[in-house]
């Protein structure tokens, strides 16, 4: 327990967030973004959409665009499985679902071990990262849910649905 106290520093702020994976790549979404994390279900495709979005589902009544991260990110597509999670977000008062291989756990990490994002970061870009996270041995790509998509992306999604 004093190991750990003595990692929290006392102006520490400690995010709460959902770790997810993509491949051997491990992410985490602040958990206030996060509205709810579902099984895979039957998506609709929409044509006319970009390569990204998958399509949509109905979720409780209402159409929800759900996009890959993997393709999103730029990842080989891999088979969805058992362990394939849709993420439902809010960005800008709209939810969007994500296909993600893996939710892993909720974590807690606190701020002073985020750091700002490094140049060149693995395959994705820059601007969607709010950091990087260490957490024990593990790095953890912390993204920024609002700047996964761009706001031409944004509007060409609202446009296929």
């Amino acid at each position: 327990m004093e190991n750990n106290e003595q990692k929290v520093k006392p102006d520490d702020i400690i995010f709460q967030v959902v770790g997810f994976k993509l491949g051997e790549e491990e992410f985490v979404l602040d958990i206030l973004k996060v509205q709810e994390i579902i099984k895979l279900v039957d998506i609709t495709p929409v044509p006319n959409s970009p390569d990204f979005v998958e399509g949509v589902i109905n979720l409780r009544g209402k159409v929800i665009p759900i996009v890959s991260l993997r393709k999103r990110f730029g990842f080989q597509d891999k088979e969805k499985d058992s362990q394939t999670r849709i993420i439902v977000v809010e960005i800008e008062k709209k939810l969007v679902g994500f296909i993600v291989d893996y939710v892993t756990e909720v974590l807690r990490i606190p701020s002073s071990t985020i750091e700002p994002p490094p140049p060149l970061v693995s395959k994705i870009g820059s601007e969607y990262l709010k950091g990087v996270g260490k957490l024990d041995e593990r790095l953890l790509i912390v993204l920024d849910v609002d700047k996964i998509l761009s706001t031409e992306e944004k509007n060409a999604i609202q446009k296929s649905f």
